[in-house]
């Protein structure tokens, strides 16, 4: 069968490639069009008709700001699709553009999957109606997403979450610190998400810390979209390390970490790392969004807990100051750090097992095929 498959943000591209390697091993005339990044490509040996880091824009002012080269994504991606003649679009999260593929798609007939739902029981719930009549088949990897799809009269797959199967399948490196030269002082992991726009206003606080832990060496995630270079210039010539694609060897070997808010708050659980959470962004942007959303939190961890497992700074307080006293009480407060650890137990339980990549595949090639 032909795949069509779109992941506009590097999380998404991630799960992209998981899901490819499971298509082709599920379906051996698996042909593949990818909108994504550089883990699709690997798991697909294709180079990206768009590439992600011309599409992962955050927040109402960027998008607005980008509308041009957005809309002619857009345009592209939709002349691509009817050019190549797919069986199936594989939307991966992304919603402010895939929604619109999934409604062209349908138009044309085209069976459309969406795996991993659009947060949209955090804002805009109307869009559910829409999903409804776009969307053929829906897969979530949070469990109570099922309920929320429930209320709307939707039926939904719950596959469980993809990033334990990546966690899992993930080869760590038992000689990280000896690889990367690093001391043997506890690490304090820097993990600033992969949004220029999150890292322009988040990192330079983050570095910050390096004055305040004095007793920690500090070590940076560096996102696939952008090099050394780019971090240097908010780093200069502190001693901090930047590591790409080790992120998780650096999540596992770390005392404690920083998190920008996104997937990695959840990668940085299941790795059992107590962690803070940070948000900062355009100041219009965070202020429509608190008038928008209708959650009590903004980490995964806590939402899926249902209460609060991990400290949120956001916008004033997502300062240096301010995260630094999370993490100092998280190193030297024995009992809120093993509280955090428990809470992470009841999180991973939460989750359930492996397989979310093999069982979305498994659906998407029996659902595909009884058109």
């Amino acid at each position: 069968m032909k795949y069509y498959i779109i992941a506009g943000e590097p999380s998404g591209d991630l799960h992209g490639a998981n899901l490819i390697k499971e298509l082709k091993r599920i379906d051996s005339e698996a042909n593949f069009r990818i909108v994504g990044g550089d883990k699709m490509e690997g798991a697909s040996s294709l180079e990206p008709f768009i590439h992600n880091r011309e599409m992962a824009f955050m927040g109402f002012i960027e998008v607005i700001k980008n509308l041009k080269t957005i809309s002619k994504n857009l345009k592209a991606v939709k002349n691509d699709i009817l050019n190549y003649k797919p069986d199936c679009i594989i939307l991966i999260d992304f919603p402010g553009f895939n929604l619109k593929i999934a409604e062209f798609a349908k138009a044309r007939q085209i069976k459309v999957h969406y795996y991993i739902s659009p947060k949209i029981w955090a804002w805009n719930t109307k869009r559910v109606h829409k999903i409804k009549k776009v969307v053929d088949h829906m897969y979530c990897i949070l469990p109570f997403e099922v309920e929320f799809y429930k209320k709307y009269g939707m039926e939904v797959d719950y596959v469980g979450n993809p990033l334990l199967d990546s966690i899992t399948q993930y080869n760590f490196n038992e000689n990280f610190r000896q690889d990367n030269a690093l001391s043997n002082r506890p690490l304090l992991a820097i993990v600033p998400g992969s949004r220029k726009m999150e890292l322009e206003k988040i990192l330079p606080e983050l570095i910050k810390l390096f004055y305040l832990f004095p007793g920690h060496e500090l070590v940076v995630a560096g996102a696939p979209n952008f090099n050394e270079e780019y971090y240097k210039e908010y780093i200069g010539d502190l001693p901090i390390k930047v590591l790409f694609n080790q992120t998780y060897d650096l999540i596992k070997n770390a005392d404690i970490a920083a998190v920008t808010s996104g997937t990695a708050t959840l990668e940085v659980a299941i790795l059992n790392t107590p962690q803070v959470v940070v948000y900062k962004a355009n100041a219009i942007s965070v202020w429509l969004a608190r008038k928008l959303v209708k959650i009590k939190f903004i980490s995964l961890v806590n939402l899926i807990n249902g209460f609060l497992t991990v400290k949120e700074l956001i916008q004033q307080e997502c300062n240096y100051r301010d995260i630094a006293d999370e993490l100092g009480e998280l190193t030297v407060n024995s009992t809120y750090r093993s509280t955090m650890l428990n809470n992470y137990d009841s999180l991973r339980e939460k989750l359930g097992n492996t397989g979310a990549s093999q069982r979305t595949a498994e659906k998407i090639y029996q659902y595909t095929l009884k058109k």
